[in-house]
């Protein structure tokens, strides 16, 4: 899961990053409303963790300017301000959710998640992609009722492939959003852990779930039933 952070006070974003890393998110960190613009028309997101009171632009300006302009990314609100009238504006605006802090990490985390399910139509925790189920908080995976064991990175590039079943994803859409590197110093990175991944993924003598397209990326695919 890929994660925008937008909070001006660096040492809070710093401790907020770190923590959603430890998850196995993502995280691209920005420190006013304007990078934060800039960062959400070059790459797409899953979840925006987004400050209200900030420098440049305030986050309600933001919200405002993404609906505008038709991207409906989540975005929670992450703010001291806790007023009625506060909340009500940032959820007119287009905003998904409102934490007011202080927080419970734990919280946040369980917002992010269910923010993420909610635009991807998934109902509860479990993301279910042909015989995978993936349980996003549990951090578990099983392949036709037997368990997968998975590194952190393995978990956070499977669950990417999976929630784009039958789309080709690009290698360099992969390193944006299960790393935080550009594919031209990490060219061979994806293939390995790839190799690594369908490794486990024969444990149960599926079909090639991860396939391979040539000059273009992966793609996990998965044949629709037939009515």
């Amino acid at each position: 899961m890929k994660i925008l952070l937008v909070e001006d006070e660096e040492m809070l974003n710093n401790i907020i990053a770190k923590r959603l890393r430890v998850e196995a998110m993502t995280v691209d960190c920005c420190y006013n409303g304007e990078q934060a613009l800039d960062y959400l028309n070059t790459s797409s997101y899953d979840v925006v963790v987004m400050d209200v009171m900030m420098p440049k632009m305030d986050g309600f300006t933001v919200v405002k300017h993404l609906r505008n302009e038709g991207n409906k990314t989540p975005v929670l609100f992450l703010t001291a301000k806790d007023a009625l009238q506060d909340k009500l504006k940032g959820f007119n605006l287009g905003g998904d959710d409102y934490l007011v802090k202080p927080f419970e990490f734990e919280e946040l985390v369980a917002r992010i998640y269910a923010l993420s399910r909610r635009s991807n139509n998934h109902a509860h925790n479990d993301l279910v992609a042909g015989p995978l189920t993936i349980n996003s908080q549990s951090h578990t995976a099983t392949l036709a009722g037997h368990k997968l064991t998975l590194t952190a990175k393995e978990f956070a590039l499977l669950y990417y492939l999976a929630s784009n079943v039958n789309i080709v994803l690009s290698r360099q859409q992969i390193l944006d959003h299960v790393w935080e590197y550009d594919y031209e110093s990490y060219s061979n990175l994806i293939d390995v852990y790839i190799k690594d991944l369908r490794k486990k993924l024969d444990v149960a003598n599926e079909s090639k779930l991860i396939q391979t397209v040539r000059g273009v990326g992966y793609v996990f695919k998965v044949e629709e039933e037939e009515e």
